[in-house]
């Protein structure tokens, strides 16, 4: 934003502007926006419905979260990593059939076991740079890998499994979706509100005076979305 993002008011095109359902507290919109955007539209590349099987990286994180919703919802079978006992209880209360702690698992071995071998259909990304390496133990031929994110400008891609197997990995910025796609995600977020489908999970709560300790609270790793009040 030209003049920053910690104000009272800022303009903002009209299409951006989005209706919040009448049981939907500012809160709990304020949880939406991009990573329910990036979620829904991850879904939709991913392709996924019943049968699907998907791994979903960071499933305590405020994309994973939503994410693992909008699978279950489609009938996926949704697996995902954590880093702690208790994201991994964040991870399953959004409906995760599969936590795997890669702190302390090796994620290739459990994905290969909980799959019968089979592998996941596809992988929902959000560090490539880090986690490139993984692809080969956890996804099935012409599987698919959705990025939306990565943790360093480059990332080493297994390149001979992926032109073996017909892997597709298809990278996306939410912030370069396009009207069409726009609309098509923000209809998606709006029904799941509607049908009450989602749980919008709000974090810790900081007054705009104190935004320095809001912008702490999620270095430190906080569960659920830092929510900064006007």
């Amino acid at each position: 934003r030209p003049f920053g993002t910690a104000a009272d008011y800022i303009a903002l095109p009209a299409e951006q502007a989005v209706k919040l359902q009448d049981n939907i507290g500012f809160a709990a919109g304020a949880c939406l926006g991009i990573p329910a955007m990036t979620a829904t539209h991850a879904i939709a590349l991913a392709g996924c419905d019943k049968g699907t099987t998907v791994l979903v990286a960071g499933g305590a994180g405020a994309v994973g979260q939503y994410t693992i919703q909008f699978a279950k919802a489609l009938g996926a079978t949704v697996l995902t990593t954590v880093s702690s006992p208790e994201k991994a209880a964040a991870a399953r209360e959004a409906g995760a059939d599969q936590t795997i702690d890669y702190k302390r698992e090796d994620v290739g071995e459990r994905v290969i076991e909980i799959t019968d071998k089979r592998g996941v259909d596809a992988i929902i990304e959000m560090d490539l740079a880090a986690n490139a390496k993984l692809i080969p133990s956890v996804l099935r031929p012409k599987g698919s890998v959705i990025v939306y994110g990565t943790g360093a400008a480059t990332a080493a891609l297994p390149a001979y499994f992926c032109l073996t197997n017909s892997i597709r990995v298809q990278f996306f910025l939410v912030y370069e979706l396009d009207a069409r796609q726009r609309e098509q995600a923000v209809g998606a977020i709006t029904r799941a509100l509607e049908q009450g489908q989602l749980l919008n999970r709000v974090g810790p709560t900081f007054p705009l005076a104190e935004i320095a300790a809001a912008h702490e609270a999620v270095e430190r790793g906080t569960i659920g979305n830092v929510i900064v009040t006007m």
